[in-house]
């Protein structure tokens, strides 16, 4: 327990906090036209890890099933998780490291952004150059525009930062937070849902392995037919509906389909009705994707200042776990006191609430970061352009 502690304190610090690094990094190389679907096709692969994760617990559950069968437990409590079960999650969660072993040489090549170096650093000549290493165009350093360009010098939570961007922080961490409620109970508690519906058999009709093997299966099929497709509709339509229009319309819909999968919840559980409970469930995990879950975490990269920006990002993030956790306690125990019924119509609500605060997030498509985060006023207000910003 205490070794499993450790794993997820240094999980959350070190790949949570490529959260703010990678959203940020990908909005300071790319330009205003296309800054959108690059930003969304990082967090797009989120997807992809999803899918495989699923395969791999399918392959090695499968694998191990055939080889070590056991009673149900309603027949042996015991026998039914077998010893060799104990080698399955260790080796499923080990798959894990490959990706991150995989990423961690480039991670360390990358350089710093060139908006932060040139911005923040004032060092034009480092950011040309790496700018120019990245993008492979040749760029000429230009001090003298970067140092008379006023940046954003004024301090996290100071007056002048709550007077431009506190509501837009409290849009971007409220929204997160209320997405990550919804999104991660619906996530972690998908095979009580499907046991509740019948969709797959309930836990004391088979063993550990059993177990495994369908819920991966089930998790697999719904990550497939919805989870993926949501976030690669994200990436091809998020810079021409903008971010503001998919987060409204995400939040709408999966307030509907959580509704409409809630309150004839009965209906459902019928034995004629529980693919069609599927298929509203599935829709939920759609439109959270294809909403919400990718537009969560592209508009913090965008809105705020450089020197800023991985920061408001961390912090929105953060907020976002802060729901995860009340989403995955929550849940549990809403599920146990009052039911899945009325624990659905609960996430209703929340969603409904994270729909009223996108109201307070600006709408980032078209515009610069510069023009975003207020950063390109020159001292007397006018608008100026300096070659980083206008990439």
């Amino acid at each position: 327990m205490a070794t499993l502690c450790f794993f997820r304190f240094w999980l959350g610090f070190g790949i949570g906090g490529d959260y703010p690094l990678s959203a940020t990094i990908m909005s300071e190389y790319t330009n205003k036209k296309t800054r959108g679907a690059f930003i969304a096709a990082v967090f797009a692969m989120q997807g992809f890890g999803i899918l495989s994760g699923g395969i791999v617990a399918i392959i090695v559950s499968a694998a191990f099933k055939a080889r070590y069968p056991a009673p149900t437990y309603e027949m042996d409590a015991v026998g039914s998780t077998v010893p060799e079960a104990d080698y399955v999650w260790r080796i499923i969660l080990m798959f894990g490291a490959i990706p991150a072993l995989l990423t961690f040489y480039w991670r360390m090549k990358m350089p710093e952004t060139a908006r932060y170096t040139a911005l923040v650093a004032k060092n034009a000549k480092q950011a040309a150059a790496d700018m120019s290493k990245v993008l492979q165009v040749d760029l000429e350093a230009e001090q003298e525009k970067v140092e008379q360009k006023k940046g954003a010098d004024y301090g996290l939570f100071s007056p002048q930062f709550l007077r431009r961007h506190g509501l837009h922080l409290l849009g971007t961490t409220t929204t997160w937070f209320f997405l990550d409620i919804a999104f991660y109970s619906q996530n972690l508690f998908q095979k009580d849902i499907f046991t509740a519906i019948g969709w797959i058999p309930n836990a004391k009709t088979m063993n550990a392995l059993e177990e495994l093997y369908r819920i991966a299966r089930a998790q697999t099929l719904i990550a497939l037919c919805s989870t993926v497709p949501g976030y690669w509709f994200t990436v091809a339509l998020i810079d021409k509906l903008g971010r503001f229009t998919i987060q409204l319309m995400g939040f709408f819909f999966m307030t509907v389909f959580i509704f409409a999968s809630a309150i004839p919840y009965h209906h459902w559980t019928l034995p004629d009705n529980r693919i069609g409970f599927v298929v509203m469930y599935s829709l939920t995990f759609f439109f959270s994707n294809f909403g919400p879950n990718a537009t969560t975490f592209v508009v913090p990269a965008e809105i705020f200042p450089a020197r800023l920006r991985s920061t408001c990002h961390g912090i929105s993030a953060a907020s976002g776990k802060a729901g995860a956790i009340v989403g995955a306690f929550g849940f549990l125990y809403a599920a146990d006191y009052i039911g899945v019924k009325k624990t659905l119509i609960m996430l209703g609500v929340v969603n409904i609430l994270g729909l009223l605060f996108t109201f307070l997030v600006p709408e980032p498509k078209g515009k610069s970061l510069e023009e975003l985060s207020g950063e390109a006023e020159d001292q007397n207000g006018t608008e100026t352009e300096s070659r980083i910003a206008s990439v």
